[in-house]
């Protein structure tokens, strides 16, 4: 058995399902609807994947994936990254598979959401099916798992309770009724239980944001959609369901976890094998909304970096929290080109142990890339020479490394994306900072020391900058400092001797030459 961690995984469905031949082994990964789909849910599917096939590696055994979205939840918040607010403010509390989408794109607000979601999960080929709540709960897939819900309802409310804050437990109930006036979900409550009946109570007396339920109240069948259940209740109903063997989720939904475990326990089978993971988190170090906006969204990733180098990210050690924002972008793609030079130097039989096995459809298609241009010497280069020219850029990356030519494609999208980057998140924070006097003398030290450099490799280019640091008595971490704001204006840099070597040292020369005059 490999040690990487979806092997683990794996490992621990065979033990804890004792997994049969007779059916295909079921993995699911849940999307709410409420928000554009970030990082942190194209990550769950990307890794539920993964472990599905070192899975079927190990076993040999059939396997289906489910993505499913709640789209019965209901609105709770307008999203403030979304058009169309006061449209939104009036439908809150009703489920999302009944909004208008803000979009106009779509016959619903979940319906945007959801191709947003599997058009990227398509782009990527991920081999999955597409179900909604909707679709379950109207079309009765749910019947028998809310009928159980119904009959033992108070043994359900018995395992909630003492979860709640005093206040909720008398009047919470698993099930969340739809209004049949007002068509909100959050505004109603549970009055009275017909287990025999198949039915129950309401009254529409509450509130959510800015909206008052309408005050009719009511008996409503539990089938055909007239109701869905708590999103605890619901996890618990789909494991019941679907019968589903494994199922991965966040490390602030541990405990949610366990509660449905006891639930689909009490309904008469067993919760699926669950692995949590840790957050991804924003530029603030807060876990990424979709709500407010803040962090990556899977639409744009790829107007940056190849969605490649994003899956390379998140494979590396699920269980710790990463930022995850656009600063992360050029050590992300740099990270995942130099796996790609490495992965032809693996033994095939250790190959499993590699991301890139896992990431390529076990070892299936993994392209090669021997070239030593990686997206931070893209950037540096458009940087340094201010153009949006892409053969120039071409003609540089050439003259620094001659097996750039046998990659057009890849270096075509590494200077396309870089630009993309550049223009958005480099340029607006480019300041030139003027050269002190004594910061102008030792620049102007580096210009002589570069004119008799031209037959020196990068080592010895990369050299020149610590000897002229000694010798003015400064911290070369500073003497890098001080060239960086003052000759490219901004605060961290590339590496002196491959960037000079790269750049040409007459090109080194003219900007030293423009800052120090």
């Amino acid at each position: 058995m490999y040690g990487v961690w979806p092997f683990k995984e794996a490992a621990q469905i065979v033990k804890l399902r004792k997994p049969r031949s007779d059916r295909p082994v079921l993995f699911e990964t849940g999307f709410g609807p409420s928000g554009l789909p970030h990082i942190g849910t194209f990550a769950e599917v990307a890794r539920t994947t993964w472990v599905r096939n070192a899975f079927e590696e190990v076993t040999g055994l059939d396997t289906r994936l489910m993505t499913f979205s709640d789209d019965m939840d209901g609105l709770r918040k307008v999203p403030l990254n979304f058009p169309n607010q006061q449209m939104l403010k009036e439908h809150l509390g009703r489920p999302l598979c009944t909004i208008p989408d803000p979009f106009s794109e779509s016959d619903c607000f979940s319906g945007y959401m959801n191709n947003k979601l599997r058009d990227f999960l398509d782009t990527y080929q991920f081999n999955y099916e597409f179900k909604s709540s909707s679709v379950s709960y109207k079309g009765g897939d749910f019947d028998q798992g809310l009928a159980i819900l119904l009959e033992k309802v108070q043994d359900v409310r018995s395992i909630v309770a003492p979860t709640l804050g005093e206040e909720k437990r008398d009047s919470w109930s698993p099930f969340l009724p739809i209004c049949p006036s007002c068509g909100s979900v959050y505004s109603t409550r549970v009055t009275e239980y017909f287990p025999s009946r198949g039915e129950i109570g309401f009254v529409c007396d509450g509130s959510v944001g800015d909206f008052v339920g309408c005050d009719a109240e009511g008996e409503v069948s539990i089938f055909s959609g007239n109701v869905k259940v708590g999103w605890k209740m619901d996890w618990a109903l789909r494991w019941y369901t679907y019968e589903v063997d494994y199922e991965m989720y966040g490390k602030d939904l541990i405990e949610s976890a366990k509660l449905s475990g006891r639930i689909v326990r009490l309904m008469g089978k067993h919760p699926p094998v669950g692995m949590n993971y840790e957050l991804f988190l924003d530029e603030e170090g807060k876990k990424i909304s979709k709500s407010v906006g803040k962090g990556l969204t899977v639409d744009t990733w790829v107007e940056y970096a190849p969605i490649e180098s994003l899956l390379y990210y998140i494979f590396q050690n699920p269980r710790r929290a990463r930022r995850l924002y656009w600063d992360v972008v050029p050590k992300c793609v740099d990270d995942y080109l130099d796996a790609l030079r490495k992965y032809p130097t693996i033994e095939p039989e250790k190959s499993p142990e590699q991301a890139l096995w896992h990431i390529y459809g076990r070892g299936n298609s993994v392209p090669s890339y021997g070239a030593q241009v990686n997206f931070s010497m893209v950037g540096n280069l458009i940087s340094a020479l201010g153009t949006d020219a892409p053969d120039l850029l071409v003609e540089y990356l050439n003259r620094y490394d001659k097996k750039s030519d046998d990659y057009p494609v890849v270096i075509k999208e590494l200077i396309r994306k870089g630009m993309n980057y550049y223009r958005d998140f480099i340029l607006p924070k480019k300041q030139y900072r003027t050269p002190l006097a004594s910061e102008a003398d030792q620049l102007r030290q580096l210009l002589f020391a570069l004119e008799a450099a031209d037959f020196l490799n990068e080592e010895e280019l990369q050299a020149i900058p610590f000897e002229l640091a000694r010798k003015n008595n400064i911290d070369p971490k500073l003497f890098f400092q001080m060239f960086y704001e003052i000759v490219l204006g901004q605060q961290r840099g590339p590496r002196f001797g491959s960037f000079a070597k790269m750049l040409g040292l007459e090109q080194i020369q003219q900007m030293l030459n423009k800052r120090v005059d």
